[in-house]
């Protein structure tokens, strides 16, 4: 892995450290101060703007009590100042009294600042079944 593929690695991993500790002024510092980000939650309309981003990560901590991810199938690619990666969260978290495990496929844009790499884009679709090791490509 080069140094920029780790750096961005951990500008990643700093994203889900963010999540988890249910911070907003954490999450707040990993995506960039622009107006052009976007964020589609599982199940949600894509919201734009750092506003309306920022206000979704604010409504999901309060009505999170808690939330762990495992990652899986991390990769990453970079093109000039523009990363993306993509991933599984294998999640499990408490929700009002309900406990919830999901697996969410996800990808992850990070833009090359002068602070460094920033999250412009996050996006996660529910996965209704884990991919098998013999799985081909699927057509729809």
């Amino acid at each position: 892995m080069s140094e920029e593929e780790k750096l961005v690695s951990r500008a990643n991993e700093d994203f889900y450290r963010a999540f988890e500790s249910l911070d907003i002024k954490r999450m707040e510092s990993v995506w960039a101060h622009d107006e052009a980000i976007e964020c589609g939650h599982p199940g949600w309309l894509i919201l734009r703007g750092r506003k309306a981003v920022m206000e979704s990560w604010r409504s999901i901590f309060e009505n999170t009590a808690e939330i762990h991810f495992l990652l899986s199938e991390v990769t990453v690619h970079i093109q000039d100042n523009v990363a993306w990666v993509t991933l599984y969260e294998n999640l499990s978290s408490a929700v009002g009294e309900q406990n919830v495990s999901a697996m969410v496929l996800t990808t992850n844009i990070f833009k090359k600042i002068d602070e460094g790499w920033r999250m412009i884009h996050h996006h996660g679709s529910s996965v209704a079944q884990p991919p098998s090791e013999d799985s081909g490509p699927t057509v729809h």
